[in-house]
């Protein structure tokens, strides 16, 4: 999707949610979306320093994130990257040691496999599966 598209579909979004996207956001979103894949609060913060204090980027990506906007993703250190429902379906893999997350996309006949799996197990505990994730940790080339 292009820069100008996610926009839009950004500011729809925080609207309907009563949220401003300021020109500190609005930066927050380019240099995510520009990374190709999730970043910490730090690798962002060296994108948007100049427009973006510290503070308001820890406060924004909070209520990026609340607003479906963001996804976080839990490791060695927090990352974030847009929605799924702005980039597609993707999953990830993620480096134990240097907390580095790469986007991996599966093969059609995998997802398929992935989403019965996650059906049945979500089943089997009770509840209506209406998506998933996965993220596989393991070690990066470089701290192998």
């Amino acid at each position: 999707m292009k820069e100008r598209e996610i926009d839009e579909l950004v500011r729809g979004r925080l609207s309907e949610r009563n949220i401003r996207y300021t020109a500190g956001r609005k930066a927050l979103i380019k240099a995510v979306q520009l990374a190709g894949g999730p970043q910490s609060a730090a690798e962002i913060h060296k994108q948007v320093r100049r427009s973006v204090p510290i503070s308001s980027l820890y406060r924004s990506l909070a209520i990026l994130e609340a607003a479906g906007v963001l996804s976080l993703h839990q490791g060695k250190v927090a990352r974030f990257e847009l929605a799924e429902w702005l980039t597609g379906h993707h999953h990830h893999v993620l480096c134990i040691e240097c907390g580095t997350v790469d986007d991996i996309e599966l093969d059609e006949a995998s997802e398929e496999l992935l989403k019965r799996l996650a059906a049945e197990a979500g089943g089997q505990a009770g509840y209506e599966e209406s998506g998933h994730r996965l993220e596989i940790e393991g070690l990066c080339r470089r701290c192998r």
